[in-house]
């Protein structure tokens, strides 16, 4: 049988009522056709006797008898329609995990095509065929197969949501929009949906430009980044170029230097051998004349004459004369030479890197809400000392209360970032950088392992880094001003002497993970020998 007579075929066997094939028809007067069940339970709840399809009303309540001839046909056609099920199900998808099964398979469950947003069903290609050829289903809305299409409809009402609420921004079906949601925005699905697909695409556009606008922002950042690259390597190779062809020039100086010492040393000792063999040719002369005095036996002209070569020269005393090495210290010399050279080679590298860093100056603020109560903040929140009295001052989470110090109101969390403190006048300071989970209400142990990047001052004249172990630095002069320089990616935190334009110490490789906070203690007052404040200073590039 074609499929075309097939769909008309069963058309013609469903049941107005159930929408399904024929069980035990039967025949109405006007001749009509209808489960047999069906119409009995139709009637049953109705006060009229009337025919679903045409409505004509009977007078009394028929009595129903079995169609037999479409009965038979009925049998027949379901025959077929089984054959044809069973053939076409073997074609059709069988239902997999992550698809819509069909709602109507009783057997094996196959792949839903559609699912009806009326009926809340979900339907194989043999089960929709209804929705496709009755006049009554076709006006139904179908959609693309759904899984709980029960969550369609209101669980309030138990009615289809069919609204859009843009003030609450929810679905609600006909009677939320007169109860609920009376006084509310609310439009059709359809209207809601282009609505809000049009505010995201919106939406996604802008963080597409947002995203694109950051790509660009990251290449230039790059392009800067290989300039400055470029810059630090030209920078580089001068200044090694320079170191070695210092290195160069004193070894060259020191090997001509100990050359000529050794040549002179060389003319010194060729003059005293040259005296010394014409001394020595003298002296064997004259043991010459002696030789030949001896053979005479007039003892007076011996003694006179041995007294006129006892006068004679060679009279020099060689006792005293000597030759000494004059390379002693040659190489010390040249070695120290050099490195007067290295130191200003490296004072230069410094103040270049100087500038390069305090061109991410950012501005700092003291955060009197972390104030130790002892210690008085000034109304610009740039100077900090200690006053000797405790103030009366709320115990809020953020407070130190047991260690001198006070934080920044700027927290750090990616980039770099450098301030800078004025430290004139006090023998005992403490500067650094924290993390957001430091200590703050007991005693605090600086030092990378509690928290912190700090270097301090003691006493007025003992520096030293807090790292772990910490490190005695020793400084050529007293910084009157330090800059705090921090890379959060690199972790790098350094310091600096600002009117030195040198460097005081470097953390490297640490690990921040949470937000950066500058940290200042200006420790006691110490009977006013430390009442100077600390002091955060603006920026300005040397």
């Amino acid at each position: 049988m074609a499929a075309t007579n097939y769909l008309l075929s069963k058309y013609q066997f469903l049941c107005s009522i159930c929408l399904d094939v024929f069980t035990d028809p039967v025949s109405t007067s006007c001749g009509h056709n209808f489960c047999k069940t069906c119409i009995t339970e139709h009637w049953d709840r109705s006060d009229q006797y009337q025919c679903p399809m045409c409505n004509n009303e009977f007078n009394t309540r028929p009595e129903l008898h079995v169609n037999t001839f479409i009965s038979e046909m009925v049998a027949e056609f379901r025959q077929s329609a089984q054959q044809k099920a069973s053939s076409s199900s073997s074609e059709q998808q069988v239902f997999k995990p992550g698809e819509v099964p069909c709602d109507v398979c009783t057997e094996t469950k196959l792949k839903a095509l559609k699912s009806c947003l009326v009926c809340l069903t979900s339907y194989c290609e043999t089960h929709l065929e209804p929705h496709l050829t009755a006049s009554s289903l076709k006006r139904h809305q179908l959609i693309d197969p759904v899984e709980n299409l029960e969550d369609r409809m209101c669980p309030k009402h138990d009615k289809p949501l069919e609204l859009f609420c843009k003030t609450d921004q929810t679905c609600v079906c006909m009677l939320c929009h007169v109860s609920d949601h009376k006084m509310h925005d609310v439009v059709p699905l359809k209207e809601g949906y282009e609505g809000e697909k049009a505010e995201l695409e919106t939406e996604i556009q802008q963080m597409i430009q947002k995203r694109q606008l950051k790509i660009q922002e990251i290449k230039h950042s790059v392009d800067l980044s290989k300039e400055e690259a470029g810059r630090e390597i030209a920078e580089g190779v001068q200044v090694f170029t320079a170191l070695k062809e210092s290195v160069e020039r004193g070894q060259a100086n020191l090997i001509n230097t100990i050359k000529e010492k050794q040549k002179t040393t060389e003319n010194q000792a060729e003059d005293f051998i040259k005296e010394l063999e014409q001394e020595i040719s003298e002296l064997k002369k004259r043991s010459s004349e002696v030789e030949q005095v001896t053979h005479s036996e007039d003892h007076l002209h011996l003694l006179q004459r041995f007294m006129s070569l006892k006068v004679a020269p060679p009279t020099k005393d060689w006792t005293e004369v000597s030759i000494h090495s004059s390379h002693e210290g040659t190489v010390v010399r040249a070695v120290v030479q050099l490195e007067k050279t290295f130191s200003k080679e490296m004072k230069k590298l410094i103040e270049a890197e100087l500038k390069r860093v305090q061109k991410y100056a950012v501005d700092v603020t003291l955060d009197p809400d972390t104030a130790h109560p002892e210690l008085i903040l000034s109304n610009d929140g740039k100077q900090v000392s200690h006053g000797d009295v405790i103030k009366n001052l709320p115990d809020n989470p953020e407070r130190f209360f047991d260690c001198d110090c006070v934080l920044g109101k700027q927290s750090f969390s990616s980039g770099r970032f450098y301030f800078e403190v004025q430290v004139k006048g006090k023998t005992d300071w403490d500067l650094g950088v924290a993390r957001e989970s430091i200590n703050r209400k007991g005693d605090i142990a600086l030092g990378p392992q509690w928290s912190n990047w700090t270097i301090w001052l003691r006493k007025g004249n003992e520096y030293k880094a807090l790292d772990d172990p910490s490190v005695l630095l020793s400084l050529k002069s007293r910084p009157q001003k330090v800059g705090v320089f921090v890379d959060y990616e690199e972790g790098l935190v350094s310091f600096y002497d600002v009117d030195a334009a040198a460097l005081i110490y470097s953390f490297t490789g640490c690990s921040f993970k949470e937000k950066l906070f500058p940290y200042f203690s200006p420790c006691t007052n110490d009977d006013g020998e430390n009442s100077a404040p600390l002091i955060i200073s603006p920026v300005r590039v040397n």
